[in-house]
């Protein structure tokens, strides 16, 4: 059976994120006052003691004799239930303070209302006690439907994860969610984290958005666990929602990945839904992984209009000179050479040794654009040109290649040149050599 996965790690970071109390925030004693005064002071005191078990005897009859006291009534139930459940060893014994805890957080609600705050509470708490128990699953995830259904965007923090983690108990317990019903409630579930993610970079809380990420993350990995999110998956479930609304960036963003994971990048859908996450969100990886698509497609116009994107985006000297080479490649594609060796010798000057290799390449790829078919010596300067290049790339493979194209002995004699000589390269080369021979 697969494992559940309980995230407790978010349990330390829950309870920061609810909001404050609703109604009962006045005292309202019972007629016996006085009684109801020590019955709070005795449960108090043996609270701060940690005995819970004494705490609860006295709680109990608050709760009877004066259900509307005030909201620290149902805090300090719950507090009191959730440390005797969680000291408890007996399944059946702990699971009765569990019920109860949970109760607390109903009665709250039923006394006090702030519905929406008290009912994320208990989701977080029922599902940190609940969600490995088969007989449980069903009522957690109707809990964690109506959580998301009343709270939208103010759910907690910490409930978007184990939202989707009471989702795979279902699947994992009692196998009763359909793919779809599955899919339904993780777009729920992503598209308040989006919102969420958004106000927080909006209101400058970087930290926040950065765990929010984490989050989605986490409850991606949780739906693939689930569901089988190939490519034909993407295609039948998430293309048509896609063309039905192709501006939808939530969804364009699961398709990009989950076809990069799928590796069907070949697919059109791929390169449309990155277009979309690219208008919405410029990033230099992106722009330079679509820029590559398009020229494997020899789409040169997209191609370079990407790549001078990323150059624009890029933010270091190594990710610049990377881009000016791919630029230089899509110059090459549009046989403007000139132009080429301008992009490559850019990349050069950044540090990256690969343009004087692509330089070698389009010198070494232009004799016959260059032969005039009258001084084979001549023509053969622009094999001296491409070694040259490759030497200052370090290249020694291509060096020896280019040298076995130089002139021979007998074809420099013809013309009375000799080794050393320094002769000019014709046509758009252009470059000053010092002869050499191949033999």
């Amino acid at each position: 059976m697969k494992t559940i996965v309980a995230g407790t790690f978010m349990l330390a970071l829950f309870a920061a994120s609810f909001n404050s109390f609703g109604q009962c925030r006045e005292f309202k004693w019972p007629e016996d006052k006085s009684k109801a005064e020590e019955k709070v002071a005795l449960y108090g005191d043996a609270m701060k003691q940690g005995q819970y078990r004494a705490a609860a005897n006295a709680f109990t009859w608050m709760v009877k004799n004066a259900p509307d006291w005030h909201v620290k009534l149902y805090i300090d139930g719950a507090d009191i239930y959730d440390n005797l459940a969680e000291k408890e060893k007996d399944p059946a014994k702990k699971q009765v303070y569990v019920d109860s805890m949970l109760l607390m957080y109903d009665m709250r609600v039923k006394n006090c209302g702030d519905e929406a705050n008290v009912l994320n509470r208990k989701a977080f708490y029922a599902y940190k006690y609940n969600v490995t128990k088969k007989e449980k699953a069903a009522d957690l995830l109707t809990l964690f439907d109506k959580v998301a259904e009343i709270s939208g965007t103010d759910m907690s923090d910490g409930n978007l994860v184990a939202y989707m983690t009471a989702v795979q108990a279902n699947h994992v317990l009692l196998k009763n969610l359909s793919d779809e019903q599955i899919l339904d409630r993780y777009d729920r579930i992503m598209k308040i984290a989006d919102e969420k993610q958004k106000k927080y970079e909006a209101a400058g809380k970087t930290a926040n958005a950065t765990k929010i990420k984490e989050y989605k993350g986490v409850i991606d990995d949780l739906l693939i666990g689930m569901v089988k999110v190939d490519c034909e998956f993407v295609k039948n479930n998430l293309e048509p929602k896609f063309k039905q609304n192709p501006n939808d960036v939530t969804l364009a963003k699961k398709i990009f990945g989950f076809m990069l994971q799928g590796k069907c990048t070949d697919d059109p859908l791929w390169l449309e839904a990155g277009e979309v996450v690219h208008k919405s969100e410029k990033d230099f990886g992106l722009a330079k992984n679509l820029a590559l698509k398009y020229m494997g497609n020899d789409n040169l116009e997209k191609a370079e209009s990407l790549f001078t994107e990323a150059l624009e985006l890029a933010s270091t000297n190594q990710d610049k000179s990377e881009i000016l080479v791919y630029l230089g490649t899509v110059d090459v594609k549009k046989g403007s050479k000139s132009a080429a060796r301008e992009n490559f010798r850019k990349a050069t000057e950044l540090g990256n040794k690969e343009g004087w290799e692509k330089i070698g390449d389009l010198y070494y790829g232009s004799f016959n654009d260059c032969k005039k078919g009258v001084n084979m010596a001549e023509d053969r300067l622009v094999y001296i040109a491409a070694y040259n290049m490759y030497s200052r790339a370090g290249d020694s493979q291509k060096m020896a290649l280019a040298k076995s194209q130089f002139p021979s002995k007998e074809e420099i004699f013809l013309f009375n040149w000799k080794v050393g000589d320094t002769m000019r390269v014709s046509c758009w080369v252009g470059e000053t050599v010092t002869i050499d021979t191949r033999d």
